[in-house]
């Protein structure tokens, strides 16, 4: 029984982020599965890193107000993620908009040896929920708005 307010407000927290995950499989076409949530950790300023299973795909999430060396350009939270093969690209998804994807990348740094985001698993990163899967990694909010990256596709909206 949900007798206090904050135990209300977990409840509907995890039954948002459940939805999140649920549009994700229905926008991006996911296969129905059960899918493990996974807890990724950030730095000191809440920036997280991580890499696909793989080593194709790696990710840095930067939180609303970004850090002592980053912004996004709106100041909300921003997750960029670079395929490395068959050729760099970057996807970008901010706190508003649209994802995009950029082709001609100046500082290709993929990807760091951090963190693992195991297949068949979900994060949620501020307002991101991200899906590993082996087919490819897909990052959208709940407006629907994302990109999902793999070796055979590089996708946005």
């Amino acid at each position: 029984m949900l007798t206090t307010a904050r135990h209300r407000r977990i409840a509907i927290q995890r039954s948002v982020f459940i939805a999140g995950v649920a549009a994700l499989v229905v926008l991006f076409g996911v296969p129905a599965r059960a899918y493990e949530i996974q807890q990724l950790y950030g730095n000191d300023e809440g920036q997280v890193e991580f890499v696909m299973p793989s080593g194709n795909i790696g990710c840095i999430y930067t939180p609303e107000g970004g850090t002592s060396v980053y912004e996004s350009y709106n100041g909300l939270a921003e997750i960029q993620c670079d395929r490395v093969e068959p050729d760099y690209v970057r996807a970008i998804l901010g706190g508003a908009g649209e994802g995009y994807v950029v082709e001609d990348v100046g500082d290709p740094s993929c990807c760091s040896l951090g963190q693992t985001f195991q297949y068949d698993h979900i994060v949620e990163l501020g307002p991101f929920q991200c899906l590993s899967a082996r087919n490819g990694l897909t990052c959208a909010r709940e407006d629907g708005h994302g990109f999902f990256l793999s070796r055979a596709l590089v996708q946005a909206k």
